[in-house]
């Protein structure tokens, strides 16, 4: 039996080229997992294997690795960081108990790292902080110290103070043991002496040490009060005081060092082993029922519980497709047949892996608190629970966002349809926030996805992996339709065709719902004028048709049918009437009530050196942009914008040649709101001929 209180399942999370894969290459290095470090600008980094990764030099996919440190097994998850995959980093906190957010020090806290911070919250994450690349120009340990504060409304708690700034960063010191770590220039890990704290910093370090321990000691009444009374407590006691302040999220330890020159990173792996929690501290996974409401019961972390697993990432490689599966309780063998509550199936375990990001090591059998892959499962997607046959039960599933982009694609090649087919399939099942659909109308294949980037990857996946040359169409707003007004309307069906006729009375209002609040439906039929067994068929035929707007064909948002009164016949009528009545009514009557377009808006949030601000803001209003804030710092200033996503195709083009290159943006889904009559107009027309042409 594997002693859980000497796991961790970890993360490593922050915003695009803060250092996050750089820095799991240190940690395999230092915990002996590989020999040569593989560095992330050179294509060659250990858990960057997708040849997409190592050309961009960007983590796209999340790897898996497990190594060990001082007698702790670290099962480590290495996330993407820019937004277009932010899927990744919510799919792997899910299933972690703790994590790293790695911070720029001269970057601080970017918009990514915002997204992946609010992430960690939901998923009630502990973590711990690495400010990192503390040797570039610009960095500045106490500026992001203070921006953590400030932006994210975290409590960092200083566990060490840089030694040197910018190129004369050459170490660390441990506020607890008042130890000076010193790295030589040699650029090995192992090359550093510990002595004592300098004696220019002797002040700073005894202000941060106090402030550590007050901080501290209010995990703990008893040692709060004794060091009230002038007794400070021993570093073991305080250790265990972070422990319990982290785990409960009152605080996060924050580290500094520079990954890419070695220095630093093994305090990072000690405070790993010393306060994140092992899998038994965490909160339980709930159970819930099949229709997702929370059942009171828990999987408790607990090798003897029947088995409760969740599969959090599915790949397609040479050897077959890979479940990615974190385990909460019982024990997983070779050999087992498991059930996947979600098909109702159940499935034969022929092999167990554990991984090293694209290599792998067989195994025979896995426990609660495991992070292991299993290989050849045919029907199980991202977020099935995977569990015992003989005791079902399924976890809180995972909530994926909607795509808000689309692409049409199509082989260049004839016969290339069905293997683009068989590819795509794969894909989909890999990632939840890619889609698939064909268009019914042009027979075209569309791809959706979370915005141009991940687009852009997914199509050279398709080339270079699976080996499909498609042509790609211009990209595909996702807009939708609303209404605007209350309707009052009928409308009676009535055919006769020579034996049993149809016949379905329906009185109805149309109304637009709250925003978000989708498609709904209600009956305030009284006196049985439409009969109970048929309200199910109008609402059936009232929901199919929200799929397609009368505007331009794109879907509606937000509408509330309520059927108020109507009549039926008692031999004519059937629920199938009823349906088409429903389905012509829509037609008829959404005309009637104001429909309008929606566009999707996007958060965005762009980076730019201070003297091409005035350029970047006048280009945001050009492109309808709403200016939420904007905030000068050390390095540049951040300019927070809502902006229509059909105005920020190829921004990024626009935005590096308007700073020179130096300027960054990275955006996010926020919200759909009406479209401008003219542009509507435009959109409109555009559909129309979309459709004309198919038909």
């Amino acid at each position: 039996m594997k002693d859980l209180t000497r796991y961790r399942n970890i993360g490593i999370f922050a915003h695009v080229d803060a250092g996050k894969t750089t820095t799991t290459e240190r940690i395999l290095k230092l915990t002996g997992k590989i020999h040569k470090i593989g560095e992330v600008h050179e294509g060659a980094a250990t858990t960057d294997f997708m040849e997409q990764e190592q050309e961009r030099g960007i983590t796209i996919q999340s790897a898996a690795t497990s190594c060990f440190w001082n007698d702790h097994q670290l099962n480590i998850i290495d996330t993407p960081g820019h937004v277009d995959f932010t899927i990744e980093v919510y799919r792997s906190l899910k299933v972690l108990d703790g994590g790293v957010g790695v911070f720029c020090g001269s970057g601080g806290v970017e918009p990514q790292s915002e997204t992946n911070w609010r992430y960690a919250n939901d998923s009630e994450v502990a973590r711990i902080i690495y400010i990192n690349k503390l040797d570039r120009t610009g960095a500045d340990f106490f500026r992001v110290v203070k921006q953590v504060n400030d932006v994210l409304a975290a409590k960092p708690l200083v566990m060490v103070l840089p030694v040197g700034v910018e190129e004369k960063f050459s170490g660390v010191v441990d506020l607890l043991t008042r130890k000076a770590w010193i790295w030589d220039e040699s650029g090995d890990p192992m090359n550093y002496v510990i002595k004592d704290v300098p004696a220019d910093m002797v002040d700073q370090v005894e202000m941060y040490r106090e402030q550590l321990i007050e901080l501290a000691v209010e995990q703990d009444d008893e040692v709060m009060e004794k060091y009230l009374e002038g007794e400070e407590p021993d570093i073991d006691t305080l250790k265990r005081c972070i422990r319990k302040g982290t785990r409960d999220r009152a605080f996060f330890p924050t580290y500094c060092g520079s990954s890419f020159k070695n220095k630093g990173v093994q305090l990072v792996l000690d405070a790993v082993v010393d306060y994140l929690p092992n899998p038994m501290e965490v909160k339980p996974q709930p159970e819930v029922d099949l229709e997702g409401n929370e059942t009171g019961t828990f999987a408790v972390v607990d090798p003897e519980k029947p088995l409760r697993a969740l599969a959090f990432k599915i790949m397609d490689d040479r050897f077959g497709a890979l479940t990615f599966t974190r385990l909460y309780s019982g024990k997983i063998t070779k050999g087992d047949t498991i059930l996947n509550t979600f098909t109702g199936k159940t499935e034969r375990v022929s092999r167990l892996v554990e991984m090293h990001a694209n290599s792998r090591e067989e195994i025979d059998s896995a426990q609660a608190g495991d992070i292991i892959a299993i290989v050849g499962m045919k029907n199980v997607q991202t977020g099935h629970t995977l569990c015992d046959p003989k005791n079902p039960a399924t976890l809180e599933p995972m909530v994926f966002p909607e795509p808000v982009i689309s692409i049409a694609v199509k082989p260049k090649t004839k016969g290339g349809e069905e293997k683009m087919g068989i590819a795509l399939s794969k894909m989909v099942q890999e990632d939840p926030s890619f889609h698939m659909m064909t268009d019914e109308e042009s027979g075209e294949t569309i791809l959706k996805g979370m915005g141009e980037l991940h687009l852009d990857i997914k199509v050279d996946i398709l080339k270079r992996t699976h080996g499909v040359e498609v042509e790609v169409g211009k990209p595909q707003v996702a807009y939708r339709e609303s209404i605007t007004k209350r309707l009052e309307d009928g409308y009676i069906h009535k055919k006769q065709s020579g034996g049993s006729g149809q016949y379905a009375k329906i009185n109805y209002i149309i109304e637009p719902g709250e925003p978000g609040s989708g498609f709904q439906f209600e009956s305030k039929v009284t006196g049985g004028s439409v009969p109970r067994e048929y309200w199910p068929a109008v609402e059936k035929g009232f929901e199919s048709c929200i799929e397609k707007g009368v505007l331009a064909g794109f879907p509606c948002l937000d509408l509330k049918f309520t059927l108020t009164e109507g009549g039926f016949h008692p031999v004519d009528s059937s629920a199938m009437a009823f349906e088409i009545a429903a389905k012509a009514a829509y037609r008829q009557s959404i005309p009637k009530a104001a429909p309008q377009l929606l566009e999707p808006i996007m958060n965005v949030d762009v980076f730019t050196p201070d003297t091409y601000m005035g350029d970047v803001i006048g280009d945001l209003n050009r492109r309808r942009g709403m200016m939420k804030s904007q905030e000068t710092g050390a390095t540049g200033a951040r300019i927070k914008a809502d902006v229509p996503l059909s105005e920020m195709f190829g921004y990024i083009g626009d935005l590096r040649t308007m700073t020179s290159g130096r300027g960054q943006f990275s955006m996010s889904f926020s919200h759909y709101s009406p479209c401008p009559s003219n542009i509507a107009e435009v959109v409109i027309k555009e559909a129309k001929e979309r459709q004309a042409a198919a038909s």
